[in-house]
C-alpha cells in the first residue's frame, strides 16, 4: 500500500518513541513543525521497574516518565503511531507531488505504508543481547543489571558479581567494589587475567572465580545465585554483566551512512547536534551513543529535533528566494 496524499506528509518522522525521540518530538512541536513518532513500543529500559540519576524523576518507573513525554509532546500537535520502520530512502521526483521543490525522505513501515517527510530522526535505541546462560535473561532488569550508577545503591553492601563477557567488565568489577566489599568477578569471559590485574583485585578483597558460570538461580523474582560448570554454587544478590550492543537501525541500511566503530560495536556516526553524514537525518539516544543514560539521551534529542528544525528553516528560506511556494 502506497499513499502520497498530503495527510501523509511530514516535517519530520522520529522513528522511536522514548525518551530520546519524545525530547526530539517536544522541540519540533513546539517550533510548529507536524511531526509523527513511529514507536515499536520496545524500549531498552522497559525491563527496569525503576529509573535513577534522573535529576526530578529519580524511582520514576520508566514508562511513566515516557507517558508524561508523550502526552507533553502531543499538546504541541506531535502524532504518533504504533509501528515499526522497514525502511527509509530518498524519494525520487515520481514520489513528489507537492511541487515545492523540497526534497523528501520515504519512510517505508513494516505493513508496507509508505510516509513521506523533510527530515527523520533515528531513536530507537538499541538490543541487549546476554550470554545465552539459562536463568540470566530472566532477571534482566531486576537483578541481573549493567549499569552501577543506575542500579549500585539499592544493592549496596549485598552479595554482587560482574559476570565478564569481555575484558571491558574489569572496570565495571572496580567500579562495584565502590558500592559492596561483597564482590565476585566471574573472568571467564574476560580470558586469563594478568598477574598484575588479579593482584589488584584482591588487594580491594575482589573474589576472582575464573570458572565459568553455568547456570544462574533466582527465587521468582531475584537472583539468587549462579552454578558454576564445576557444579559449586555461590550465594548472590545482584550479578552486572554487558550484553552485545546491537543498534536498531536496520531501517537505514540502504542509505550508506557513515558509521563509527566503537569497544562495543558499530553505531551510526553523528555530530554535536545529532546530525548523520545524510543531511535530511539525524540520531538521538543509544541508537547512536550506546553508553548514554536518560538524561544524556534526552538531551541529544532535544539537540536533534531543534537542528532539525534548523535545517528545515534554511530550506524554506532558500525555497521561498528560489521563487518556490514554501
Amino acid at each position: 500500500m502506497n499513499s502520497t496524499a498530503q495527510a501523509d506528509r511530514y516535517d519530520a518522522i522520529i522513528i522511536g518513541g522514548g525518551v530520546a525521540g519524545l525530547s526530539a518530538a517536544q522541540s519540533l512541536g513546539r517550533a510548529l513543525r507536524r511531526t509523527l513518532i513511529l514507536d515499536a513500543a520496545e524500549p531498552r529500559n522497559r525491563f527496569a521497574r525503576q529509573m535513577h540519576n534522573v535529576l526530578g524523576h529519580d524511582g520514576t518507573p520508566p514508562a511513566e516518565l515516557v507517558s508524561r513525554g508523550l502526552a507533553e509532546a502531543q499538546r504541541y500537535g506531535v502524532e504518533r503511531l504504533t509501528a515499526g520502520v522497514h525502511r527509509v530512502r530518498d524519494s525520487t521526483r515520481a514520489d513528489s507531488v507537492d511541487g515545492t521543490g523540497a526534497r523528501e525522505l520515504v519512510v517505508t513501515l513494516d505493513s508496507g505504508v509508505q510516509l513521506f517527510t523533510r527530515s527523520v530522526i533515528a531513536a530507537s535505541g538499541l538490543t541487549d543481547e546476554l550470554p545465552p546462560i539459562p536463568g540470566l535473561a530472566e532477571h534482566w532488569g531486576s537483578s541481573v543489571l549493567h549499569c552501577p550508577y543506575c542500579h549500585g545503591w539499592e544493592f549496596r553492601g549485598q552479595r554482587l558479581a560482574v559476570l565478564a563477557t569481555s575484558p571491558m567488565q574489569l572496570h565495571q568489577a572496580q567500579l562495584l567494589r565502590q558500592w559492596s566489599d561483597r564482590l565476585t568477578y566471574f573472568s571467564a569471559g574476560a580470558g586469563e587475567l594478568p598477574a598484575e590485574t588479579l593482584q589488584r583485585l584482591q588487594a580491594r578483597g575482589v573474589v576472582v572465580e575464573p570458572t565459568p558460570v553455568k547456570q544462574v538461580l533466582g527465587d521468582g523474582t531475584h537472583v539468587t545465585g549462579v552454578v558454576l560448570e564445576d557444579s559449586r554454587t555461590i550465594a548472590l544478590d545482584a550479578i552486572f554483566t554487558a550484553g552485545r550492543l546491537i543498534p536498531r537501525d536496520g531501517y537505514l541500511r540502504d542509505l550508506g551512512l557513515e558509521r563509527e566503530e566503537t569497544m562495543v560495536g558499530s553505531f551510526v556516526k553523528v555530530d554535536a547536534m545529532g546530525q548523520t553524514s545524510h543531511e535530511r537525518i539525524w540520531a538521538a539516544g543509544n541508537v547512536a551513543a550506546p553508553m548514554a543514560t536518560v538524561p544524556a539521551s534526552m538531551g541529544m534529542g532535544s539537540f536533534a529535533g531543534a537542528a532539525a528544525n534548523g535545517a528545515l528553516v534554511n530550506e524554506e528560506f532558500d525555497l521561498a528566494a528560489a521563487g518556490k511556494n514554501q
